[in-house]
């Protein structure tokens, strides 16, 4: 019994402890961009472009790791040529608002500061690839995986440079963006 008491103790103590420890800063980040949707099989190498747009809470646990879940929006639409601007009727084109979180792991050197970063969200909207394999069109509500590459730059990182995507594979899609954001500390 005494066994027990002194493991519920020791419990309630170190779960206090690692709440009161496990987040050592809060912020807010926006990014904008242009935003690039292309289907996962394409004869004809079609990417089409749009906006970006995405909020994220930034919760640091340490100088390498951090916690962001996220809101965004991405809008693409297809101007009906290829990369090569040749004429396509292949597409993929995304209306949708995003929501999730992700992890991001970096470098922790001062300045410039490389990252990469991972998660599972939802995307919210209308979806359509066309492509000579794919014939999907498709609204409401679907998985995604976020996934990124960039670098944190400025004296304490609060200027953000990335290649963000969102791999969508229930339409056969993915959706990103040349993203430029902005960090701001919260008290």
């Amino acid at each position: 019994m005494t066994k027990n008491k002194l493991l519920i103790l020791l419990l309630l103590l170190t779960s206090h402890i690692i709440k009161a420890q496990f987040i050592k800063e809060k912020s807010l980040n926006a990014q904008i961009g242009y935003g690039l949707s292309a289907p996962f099989n394409s004869v004809s190498n079609v990417v089409d472009d749009g906006f970006f747009l995405q909020g994220e809470l930034v919760l640091k646990a340490a100088s390498w790791v951090e916690f962001r879940p996220y809101a965004g929006f991405i809008l693409t639409s297809s101007n009906g040529k290829d990369l090569n601007n040749n004429p396509t009727t292949e597409k993929a084109e995304s209306k949708a608002f995003l929501l999730g979180g992700k992890t991001r792991l970096r470098a922790p050197i001062p300045w410039v500061a490389p990252y990469v970063e991972g998660g599972i969200g939802a995307s919210i909207g209308k979806f359509e690839t066309y492509t000579f394999f794919d014939d999907i069109s498709k609204s409401g509500i679907i998985y995604h995986i976020p996934f990124s590459l960039g670098l944190e730059l400025g004296r304490n990182h609060s200027v953000d440079l990335g290649l963000t995507y969102f791999f969508q594979p229930t339409v056969e899609q993915y959706a990103g963006a040349f993203a430029v954001g902005l960090t701001f500390p919260l008290n």
